[in-house]
């Protein structure tokens, strides 16, 4: 959601006309071709060095991207690499026992412009936890978050987007903000590149959340239908920020 200069030493083209100069031969000939109607577009036409072409507009339209289990020492470098060569930002929603197994990946993502947010230490469905039980996820994870990035998660991912009104209230104590998914890939049942791509593509609209994993299992299709989802995504003008969270 990417996701060259000329060769130098050319002299920049100079005005055909001065004020004080007798008209020239081109000069002469650029006049008839005005009196005569023709097109300019047949006139010789001056290179824009791309490096001076005017930028393209920035997107109008946003997707949030959001990987959640990670960190995978195998997979999460992948969808980094990838997120990278589509100057594409993320979201990652990452337990915190991977934190500690992997937190250079952590500590790599935040430097890369992702953000970081908490999924719980274990996984846990938090609907079936005592309040400190769900106090002890959160904190221990953002405890581990905190270790690699500088700063405490702002959002919180319940696993399973698992959300009633006693969650909702246990969490809102906590000073965090849940946050689920618009977009459900459901990559993890692993049906097949091309349908992640579809469930995707299909759902995406102006300002979808969608839920992908870099963790918890084999996310190889995963990885594979990432590049097609920004490439055309990016296409149709979308861009991918990562400041949602912050």
């Amino acid at each position: 959601m990417v996701r060259r200069s000329p060769a130098r030493g050319r002299r920049s083209a100079r005005p055909l006309t001065r004020p004080t100069v007798r008209p020239t031969v081109a000069t002469t000939v650029l006049g008839l071709i005005a009196l005569l109607g023709i097109s300019a577009s047949c006139t010789p036409q001056t290179t824009v060095s791309p490096a001076h072409a005017a930028p393209q507009a920035a997107p109008t339209k946003y997707v949030l991207l959001t990987f959640d289990d990670g960190p995978d020492a195998k997979y999460t470098p992948q969808i980094l690499e990838i997120l990278k060569s589509y100057d594409a930002k993320a979201t990652f929603f990452e337990v915190g026992q991977n934190v500690v197994k992997h937190p250079d990946l952590t500590k790599q993502i935040h430097e890369q412009g992702h953000s970081v947010q908490n999924h719980t230490w274990s996984h846990a469905d938090l609907r079936k936890l005592s309040s400190a039980s769900l106090r002890n996820q959160v904190a221990k994870t953002d405890q581990a978050i905190r270790a690699q990035t500088g700063y405490t998660p702002r959002c919180l991912r319940p696993p399973y987007g698992g959300v009633n009104k006693v969650v909702t209230q246990r969490t809102d104590s906590l000073d965090k903000v849940i946050r689920l998914w618009t977009v459900d890939s459901h990559d993890w049942e692993r049906p097949g590149t091309s349908v992640i791509v579809k469930r995707v593509l299909t759902g995406v609209k102006d300002g979808s959340i969608v839920l992908m994993h870099d963790g918890g299992g084999n996310r190889s299709q995963t990885v594979a239908a990432l590049p097609s989802i920004l490439k055309t995504l990016q296409a149709k003008g979308y861009g991918f920020a990562a400041t949602w969270c912050r």
